[in-house]
């Protein structure tokens, strides 16, 4: 079974600030001990930024759709 799918705005860019240690963790280059979670802070940070541009209104709740 061939299934293909398209990411929209797939092409489109992203910015994301990380440290040195940060880039250098997420680039597989570089282990850092399991306690010092640089690697986790860097994959937090650009999870953050992906889901704002993917969702950007999920961060807002519309009180007209809540059954109060």
């Amino acid at each position: 079974m061939n299934t293909s799918f398209e990411i929209p705005n797939g092409e489109e860019t992203v910015m994301v600030e990380l440290t040195v240690k940060e880039a250098m963790a997420l680039s597989g280059g570089i282990r850092f001990r399991p306690e010092s979670k640089v690697a986790l802070n860097a994959k937090k940070k650009v999870q953050k930024v992906l889901e704002s541009k993917m969702m950007p209104n999920s961060d807002r709740i519309h009180y007209h759709s809540l059954d109060v």
